[in-house]
Order: C-alpha cells, then sequence, then structure tokens
C-alpha cells in the first residue's frame, strides 16, 4: 500500500514527518512517498536508518503555511506539498493522502484536486473518542470543516460516521445521536431542532440528543454535531485530559507514599494515558472527498505521523470511501423508487 505524506506540514516538519516516516515503513512494511523540498527531507533521511524501506521522494517547491488564509493558498500554490500529493491521489499513484499541517489547507486542497464523494454537500472530519465501552471509542463529526452548517449537512456526517464506524470498529449497526444542551427532544439551538426529523427519517440508529457528559460514556457510536461545537468540545476534552494526566504526575511527585501506589498501579495508569492521548489515533480521516485524506495536528510529534500515516493505510484497507459511495448511491435509488411510486400513485 502507498500512502503520500505531506512532508514540509506541521509545526515541527520535517524533522518529525520524516521521523515518522521511517517509522510506519518500517512497523507497517508500508510504502511512504514524502512529498516536499528534496534536500531538506534527504538531509533529515540521512539522520536514520531507512535500508531496505520503502521511501521515496516527490518534489514540491512550496508549502502552505500555518498563517494562510486555506482556500486562497490552496488555489495560488499548485506546487505546494498538498497540492502534488492531492493530485497524486487524484491520478492513482497513491492510495492515501496524509498531512498534519494547515487543516483549512488540507480541506481546500482536497475539495479542489479531488472534488467531493458525488451526493455528498460537505465533507466533514471525524476522529475517534475514548469511551468507557467494551469497544473503547465513539466517532464525532464534524470536529472542525464546517463551522456552519444546514440539518440536511448534519444528517450525511451522521451517515459517513455511520460507515466509518461500521467498517473501523466493527460495530454492526451503530448508535447515532446528536449532540445537544439536553437530552430531551426539543432541547439545542435551531440547528439541532431542525436536524431531528432528518436524523430520524435516516438509514441508521438514531437515538436522538445527547449531552457532551454523556459521551465519555459510549450513550452513542457516533456523535453528531457542526464543526464549530465539535471543535470546541474536542479541544476542551483534549485539556481535560492533559489536566487529569498532570494532575495525577504532581500527586505522586508530591506524596512519597503515593509513588509506591504508582509503581503497583503503572501499568494501568500507562494503559489510561495511552488512551487519552491523541498521538494514538495519529489523525483525523476527511470524509465527504473522493479520496482517502487524513489530518493530524499541526503539533504532532514522530509517534503521532506514524500512527496517521497507519490510520490512512486502515481507512484504504476497510474500503470506507467505496462504503459511503455505496450507501449514498443506495439511498438515491430507494427515493427514486418512492418518487416513481408517488407519482404513480397520483396518476
Amino acid at each position: 500500500m502507498r500512502i503520500v505524506l505531506d512532508a514540509m506540514g506541521g509545526d515541527h516538519a520535517p524533522q518529525v514527518t520524516v521521523h515518522g516516516a521511517v517509522w510506519a515503513a518500517r512497523d507497517f512494511g508500508l510504502e511512504v512517498q514524502l512529498v516536499g523540498r528534496p534536500d531538506v527531507i534527504e538531509r533529515e533521511l540521512e539522520k536514520h536508518d531507512w535500508r531496505g524501506l520503502s521511501l521515496s521522494i516527490t518534489p514540491a517547491g512550496q508549502v502552505i503555511e500555518m498563517a494562510e488564509r486555506p482556500a486562497a493558498a490552496a488555489r495560488a500554490r499548485a506546487n505546494s506539498s498538498m497540492a502534488v500529493g492531492m493530485q497524486m491521489l487524484r491520478r492513482g499513484e497513491t492510495d492515501a493522502f496524509v498531512t498534519v499541517g494547515h487543516t483549512g489547507g488540507g480541506l481546500a486542497a482536497a475539495l479542489l484536486y479531488l472534488g467531493r464523494i458525488p451526493g455528498i454537500k460537505r465533507p466533514a472530519v471525524g476522529t475517534l473518542y475514548p469511551t468507557t465501552t467494551e469497544n473503547g471509542y465513539c466517532y464525532v463529526i464534524d470536529i472542525g470543516a464546517n463551522a456552519d452548517c444546514r440539518p440536511e449537512y448534519l444528517y450525511q456526517f451522521a451517515l459517513m460516521g455511520s460507515v466509518y464506524v461500521e467498517r473501523m470498529i466493527g460495530v454492526k449497526y451503530p448508535r447515532v445521536g446528536i449532540l445537544s444542551n439536553g437530552e430531551e427532544e426539543g432541547k439545542g439551538n435551531r440547528l439541532v431542532i431542525d436536524a431531528l426529523p432528518l436524523l430520524k427519517r435516516g438509514p441508521f440508529r438514531f437515538i436522538g440528543n445527547v449531552e457532551g457528559k454523556d459521551v465519555p460514556s459510549g450513550i452513542a457510536d457516533v456523535v453528531v454535531t457542526d464543526g464549530f461545537s465539535g471543535n470546541v468540545f474536542i479541544k476542551t476534552s483534549e485539556g481535560t485530559a492533559r489536566l487529569f494526566i498532570d494532575s495525577i504526575k504532581e500527586g505522586i511527585r508530591r506524596y512519597p507514599l503515593a509513588r509506591l501506589g504508582a509503581l503497583l498501579m503503572r501499568p494501568a495508569l500507562e494503559a489510561a494515558a495511552r488512551k487519552l492521548d491523541y498521538r494514538e489515533f495519529g489523525g483525523a480521516a476527511l470524509l465527504g472527498v473522493d479520496g482517502v485524506v487524513v489530518i493530524g495536528h499541526g503539533r504532532s510529534d514522530a509517534y503521532a505521523v506514524r500512527n496517521a500515516i497507519r490510520r490512512a493505510a486502515q481507512t484504504v484497507e476497510y474500503d470506507v470511501v467505496g462504503a459511503i459511495k455505496r450507501e449514498l448511491g443506495l439511498i438515491t435509488r430507494n427515493n427514486e423508487q418512492r418518487e416513481q411510486r408517488d407519482e404513480n400513485n397520483h396518476q
């Protein structure tokens, strides 16, 4: 499997991106195609033993910087590492694209060079979220691609999220909830209230409103929301997780007896820390574009880049994009048949 990596994207590129690419190629047996400035990438590769690994370099002289306006930069920089990587994906020269660079730039470049899956109104970024259930995670979508949404967008987010959870986590007929400020029907802003009738009619198991406090308990397998609320929810959760872990570390340093307990609990504490660590997920899939695109945190380290590459490979392996296309096709056919029946009955 071939994964193209934006070697120039992120706060710590190209050091961590090249390191993560070498790591992923070694651990997962993938071909990683590094896109960016060859001289810079080659200098970083010299720091690693990559003999026998499938790594290649594709030149790209420009970079979409974190401070740039994404849509304008994507159009103006056709030779950027993002643009070149997306074009490789469109031409079938690779199987997936990964970046830990500008999220908006990744979205804009994907729309420009890959386009949307036919029938999809807006792509969305979704991510796994830790829960206390047996499966261990739910899926939150959208977490930042669409700050302003319409009800029909949330309907499609629910559809794509259901497909993703079925494929990637193995949950059959996943429960879908919409993030709101109360679990009772009628609670929520105008978007939530207007989206409810559509979600109830969807070809998925809709369970109604879910509150933020209940998401970690696994009340739903897919949590649907607009990109503004989703981004606030995810980043607040990340901050809370860091506070929790740092508080435990401070307690262990402050109290001598706690150090003994920490030694005994070390395996459990390490497992909990891994579950709360965003680096374990690597990146978030951009669903709705016509190709596999994974976008990671700008602050990602090499381990996060490694796992983002792994996430992209799994998304290809489980044919998430193809499954979304088939589900949309089925809905379209059913709607056409319903309209035909209604027309015949009217006649």
